[in-house]
């Protein structure tokens, strides 16, 4: 029981921690993933609109919605069911407690459901992380660097937090082209690492999809992040169900259910160390 306990947790660390991008990799080749997003996801480079005045004009407005939609917030906390499938099928499902002071802390319990036990704590700060394995009586330190060592993704405290509450991710300004139709808006824009192509409802301004496409064409690494079930509390409107595919050299599906949700009410952040703990 230990030992299986013991992988467990280990699977469940290196796919929770990021969240989502985790081992980013990719089961199509270059010209295979090149070839599928030209076809299916790529907008085109030419403005759609015959005026030029009226193409700046929706990527504004949109921009603007994308942008009024983000969360502002103090502080955050939810209740998560957590469920995953890599190559091997489905895994394990955690329960993910998190707690967030804006741009300072992020913290989560990680609890494991098929076992009855909590599992780990997660103690996230701009510049370091802290991980308390509950099961093995370890406790290990590192640099906010870990993030990206695990995932092979730039990710840092802000994305993380992004994340978990529901803004883009690597979203830039700079957008390279858009396409409208009768329902929807999508914009594509172009950052240091990723070709972002958001899909933004005309009707209620909600953004439900983005696709993240590497732009070193050497690594290949893609995602998609779905946001639906959206709720409306206190004049907050929140994505309680995410979907996120990441691949690259292989394929790791991820959803994300919120069972439980609030903003901006008082916290508190416990993360006591027991002094018995090894440090690993």
């Amino acid at each position: 029981m230990k030992y299986s306990i013991y992988k467990y947790l280990n699977r469940t660390l290196v796919y929770f921690i990021p969240l989502v991008a985790i081992a980013v990799s990719s089961c199509k080749t270059a010209k295979k993933i090149q070839t599928a997003v030209a076809k299916k996801d790529t907008v085109s480079l030419m403005i759609t609109n015959t005026s030029a005045y009226d193409s700046l004009l929706v990527i504004k407005k949109a921009l603007e919605d994308v942008h009024k939609n983000e969360m502002d917030f103090k502080t955050f906390s939810a209740k998560i069911k957590v469920d995953y499938q890599n190559n091997k099928g489905n895994q394990p499902n955690i329960t993910a407690y998190v707690r967030i002071l804006k741009d300072s802390l992020i913290w989560v319990l990680g609890y494991a459901t098929v076992f009855n036990i909590e599992a780990f704590r997660v103690l996230i700060t701009k510049d370091s992380v802290f991980l308390i394995d509950k099961i093995n009586k370890q406790v290990q330190y590192r640099s906010i660097d870990y993030l990206q060592d695990v995932t092979a993704i730039p990710f840092d405290f802000k994305t993380l937090q992004n994340l978990l509450i529901g803004n883009p991710v690597f979203f830039d300004d700079s957008v390279i082209s858009y396409k409208e139709t009768e329902s929807k808006i999508l914009l594509a824009t172009l950052g240091k690492y990723f070709k972002n192509l958001l899909t933004i409802e005309k009707s209620n301004h909600y953004l439900t999809h983005s696709k993240l496409d590497d732009v070193d064409i050497n690594r290949n690494r893609t995602a998609d992040i779905t946001y639906s079930n959206f709720e409306n509390i206190n004049g907050i409107t929140f994505s309680t169900y995410r979907e996120i595919t990441v691949s690259e050299k292989n394929k790791l599906d991820i959803q994300l259910n919120y069972k439980q949700w609030e903003f901006n009410k008082d916290l508190s952040i416990i993360f006591n160390i027991p002094k018995n703990y090894k440090r690993n």
